[in-house]
């Protein structure tokens, strides 16, 4: 008998976990759209996946391997990996010590901020040159950045001097202005409409001929347009909605429960298990570490 409960499973099936496993999230007031983690994972393993913004990271210790953008790469500890919006990505250990890294991970609007305070004038939205980056001065410096907004607090006006140089070094080092993007044709606009159709439709039970008709494509050509065009499936894109809009309710201080009905999941089992495979931590995790704060 069909069981939506056993799909329900294998799709979020996770590996047993592991007490050593260590996450800490930090949102510091006065940077709105920065969001820092500091993580130590032995057995966690993420799946393609992408995010709505940036990622820069720094390795402390062990090393990260993950595929991005047709390669697979290895950072080991003092190095910085980045990560483009939107850009699919998977994540492991290539070691048997696993990875600790600090990470950065803000929203676009964050980095155009940014990049117009330390140029002076409007700027393009930068993007990174390269997944993995060797430049130990910057480490250390983002190192130090991380640990005065999550570690022990600093004075505000030393994190903030300390972020806008490190940024400063960032942006003018290791990322390019994109060329304009051409006119989107009629399977970019397909994809398009799509994703505007899920942000609206989260907490229902979509079908996929429903989706192909909001592209106007036939259900098995959009499949592939959609994989083709954002490197996921559309129940992939359509989980990591779900999470980032979890996680927004989470952090206005929702319930978690309600969390899991308002953003579309079976149950808040289903939340909880989605949470951890695309993020590395649970809902509770993340409200403890922000209550914290």
């Amino acid at each position: 008998m069909f069981s939506f409960r056993k799909v329900v499973n294998m799709l979020t099936a996770q590996t047993t976990e592991d007490p050593r496993e260590q996450v800490h999230i930090s949102l510091p007031p006065e940077a709105p759209g920065l969001e820092l983690l500091r993580a130590r994972f032995l057995t966690r393993s993420f799946p393609r996946h992408s995010h709505e913004g940036y990622g820069v990271g720094v390795i402390e210790a062990g090393a990260l391997r993950f595929s991005y953008r047709g390669e697979t790469l290895v950072a080991p500890p003092g190095r910085i990996n980045t990560v483009n919006p939107d850009e699919v990505h998977t994540g492991h250990s290539a070691s048997d010590a696993g990875w600790t890294y600090r990470m950065f991970y803000f929203s676009p609007e964050f980095l155009r901020r940014m990049a117009e305070e330390i140029a002076g004038r409007p700027a393009p939205l930068p993007f990174f040159t390269s997944g993995v980056i060797e430049d130990p001065g910057l480490a250390g410096l983002l190192g130090l950045v991380h640990g005065l907004h999550s570690d022990a607090p600093a004075p505000r006006l030393a994190r903030e001097t300390l972020l806008l140089s490190a940024f400063a070094r960032l942006l003018a080092r290791h990322t390019y202005a994109p060329e304009s993007l051409p006119r989107l044709g009629p399977e970019h606009a397909a994809v398009a409409r799509v994703k505007d159709f899920l942000r609206a439709h989260l907490d229902q039970d979509l079908a996929l001929p429903d989706l192909a008709r909001v592209g106007n494509l036939s259900p098995f050509h959009f499949i592939r347009v959609f994989a083709r065009h954002t490197g996921l499936t559309p129940h992939a894109w359509l989980m990591q909605l779900r999470a980032r809009k979890a996680r927004e309710l989470l952090l206005r201080g929702r319930p978690i429960a309600a969390v899991a009905a308002e953003a579309g999941f079976a149950d808040q089992s289903h939340l909880n298990k989605t949470f951890k495979r695309l993020l590395g931590f649970t809902p509770g995790q993340l409200r403890n570490c922000v209550q914290g704060e």
